[in-house]
């Protein structure tokens, strides 16, 4: 089932920078979609909430720098859904809702570990080359945005609910489900918290709104395979519980999301940039 969704990424698609996938380079890309999204307002430069992010998002990139070219970063933007996106260049957007809908860290973490992974896989680009050999591109773009034919939105077709229209989408995140657990795994945090948040978003039905969430494959199905996974790499994986009250709550999260919900707040946390 097709759903629309015109949030953020709807704007970072449409922002026509992007030039074919064979001359791109991926920090280059990164550093564009940064200062667009500058340019869009959306970037929370200061928040309470960095944190608990970059103390998460640190311990994940010291497993995941060595698999990607470029250092890992984790931003906060502005939006009115709980999501997340990754984007050539080591950079991963989370919106400040995510933050808030989270309940442990071992949630985030799985948020984080999965989004890394498409960049380790290099799905925006790899995505992209498919995508000019058909009509997805300007098919996705109509279903985001209610119509158009923008050939420039290329380069985030990892990046969100446009990745909900391609027929390939199944294989792509199912391998970043299964790539983002052995991060967590690595990482020391358990990866069973991918399928607490997986179940979270099929209870709120909110899964459309969330790219990791996207119903191509169906929450069900992905918590599925999860579990199989699990249970076929014991080295990995059985010293995690399973017991989601086992999880780590995160510090202050009731007295942030009460005072900064949905506010950018101002606070000496920042950033990191360009």
């Amino acid at each position: 089932m097709a759903r629309r969704s015109c949030t953020l990424l709807a704007v970072v698609l449409a922002v026509g920078w992007f030039a074919p996938a064979r001359a791109a380079d991926e920090a280059a890309i990164g550093a564009q979609v940064y200062r667009d999204l500058v340019r869009k307002g959306v970037l929370v430069d200061a928040s309470p909430w960095y944190a608990v992010l970059n103390q998460i998002g640190s311990k994940i990139a010291a497993v995941a720098n060595a698999q990607y070219a470029y250092p890992f970063r984790f931003i906060l933007v502005s939006d009115k859904n709980p999501n997340a996106f990754a984007v050539p260049g080591g950079n991963i957007y989370v919106t400040v809702p995510m933050m808030t809908f989270v309940k442990t860290k071992e949630e985030l973490a799985g948020v984080l570990c999965h989004e890394v992974a498409h960049d380790i896989h290099h799905d925006v680009p790899q995505l992209n080359r498919k995508a000019q050999t058909t009509n997805v591109v300007a098919a996705g773009l109509a279903v985001l945005i209610g119509g158009g034919n923008n050939q420039s939105l290329n380069a985030i077709l990892g990046a969100g609910a446009h990745l909900q229209g391609l027929h390939y989408a199944r294989g792509v995140e199912e391998n970043a489900d299964t790539a983002g657990a052995r991060i967590c795994a690595q990482a020391n945090y358990n990866p069973w918290g991918m399928v607490w948040l997986f179940a979270s978003f099929s209870k709120a039905n909110a899964g459309g709104t969330f790219e990791m969430l996207s119903d191509h494959p169906n929450d069900s199905h992905r918590i599925s395979r999860l579990e199989r996974l699990f249970a076929a790499e014991p080295n990995a994986f059985a010293r995690f519980n399973r017991n989601r009250s086992s999880g780590a709550p995160i510090p202050g999260l009731a007295s942030l999301r009460s005072q900064f919900g949905d506010a950018k707040p101002a606070a000496p946390a920042k950033r990191p940039g360009y």
